[in-house]
């Protein structure tokens, strides 16, 4: 985040503060600070062999082949009262090394790291380095159906920065915010980029089995000079069929000018199903096909005719050890249209690849 960004954030945020502060100094406080940690190693290989030991370069997670390997850990701090909430993350693995290449130095290690302030008993500000509002799927590979991330997740923000407004309603079912971001997936801005991005989120859940969502982004993620409008949605729902089945489809597309004041926009667009199995409180199956096209090139690069054009199709199983440990594994398969797949010194239009995750957290 730039200085001046900074400057009037942290003073709107001082403000609000220094009158939450104010108003409790009469009343006892309840404050709660936890410590929690997540580990995740795996160990991916690839039927293909690539000679470099990586995944294609449209996986951000999961994305080293045939050695032992981090995809995320981290130490989180959380602190909570009735009107303040903060939370503070170091991460390490692939995962941070793939998301955080374009961010300086001394912020590669930053997963989180956010304050908030309660404005009433139903509206949250929070600001700073934030979990993306976009999708159902996060970086935290426990709280997902699957073992590696989706083609739409890994190509659309896993993390933001900026300035986030939130309602709840009273009752659970609604939940809406507006957001002023820094860029797509971004920390700080692109160099040259003066002016922010914007998206929304709205979620409503009927019960206790269903959710839908719906995700934006607006905004440019480009230098001034260069500056190409881009507009984003995600839509997905979430449904519990009953007490062993449950199912998420979900649709994102997206637009962004061809070049600078241009009339033409280029698209990109991805639906996916994910139905999951839970036999028992320890074990659970999950299968998911998804489709990626992006034949413009705006998000994956192929320098290939069609462009990415790509088919997904994986099954896992996952075990819970314990309370602290779950073991997982996956078997998945990519098809594209043009030969974009590294196989040993060639390329091939299909990519095979088994994945075995343990998983321990606190």
């Amino acid at each position: 985040m730039k200085i001046s960004s900074n400057l009037s954030l942290w003073t709107i945020l001082s403000i609000f503060a220094q009158q939450t502060f104010a108003a409790e100094s009469s009343q006892p406080v309840q404050s709660k600070l936890s410590v929690s940690g997540y580990l995740e190693t795996y160990y991916l290989h690839d039927f293909n062999r690539p000679s470099d030991d990586l995944r294609p370069g449209f996986t951000y997670s999961h994305n080293v082949t045939d050695k032992p390997s981090i995809n995320l850990g981290f130490i989180k701090a959380n602190f909570n009262t009735e009107w303040v909430r903060a939370n503070l993350a170091l991460g390490s693995g692939t995962y941070m090394r793939a998301n955080y290449a374009l961010e300086p130095k001394d912020l590669q290690k930053l997963f989180e790291a956010n304050i908030g302030l309660k404005l009433s008993d139903t509206v949250w500000i929070d600001a700073g380095l934030l979990p993306s509002h976009i999708g159902f799927e996060s970086a935290i590979g426990i709280d997902n159906w699957t073992v590696t991330r989706s083609m739409l997740a890994d190509n659309s923000p896993y993390f933001e920065t900026g300035l986030r407004l939130s309602y709840t309603s009273e009752d659970g079912r609604w939940y809406a915010s507006g957001l002023i971001l820094n860029g797509w997936q971004r920390i700080q801005r692109p160099d040259g980029n003066t002016t922010p991005s914007m998206g929304h989120q709205l979620t409503y859940k009927p019960n206790s089995r269903i959710t839908f969502n719906s995700s934006s982004y607006i905004g440019n993620d480009k230098s001034d000079e260069d500056r190409r409008m881009r507009y984003f949605h995600n839509f997905y729902g979430q449904y519990q069929l009953n007490d062993q089945w449950g199912l998420i489809t979900g649709f994102d597309i997206g637009a962004e000018q061809s070049e600078k004041n241009s009339s033409r926009y280029n698209v990109w667009f991805t639906p996916i199903v994910i139905a999951k199995f839970t036999y028992s409180d320890k074990l659970s199956m999950s299968a998911r096909a998804e489709y990626y096209q992006d034949k413009d090139q705006v998000i994956v690069t192929t320098d290939t005719p069609k462009g990415f054009r790509t088919f997904s199709y994986s099954a896992n199983l996952d075990y819970k050890i314990s309370k602290h440990f779950a073991l997982r594994a996956e078997l998945r398969k990519f098809h594209s249209k043009d030969k974009i797949f590294q196989q040993k010194d060639s390329f091939s239009e299909e990519s095979l690849s088994a994945t075995t995750a343990l998983i321990m957290q606190f």
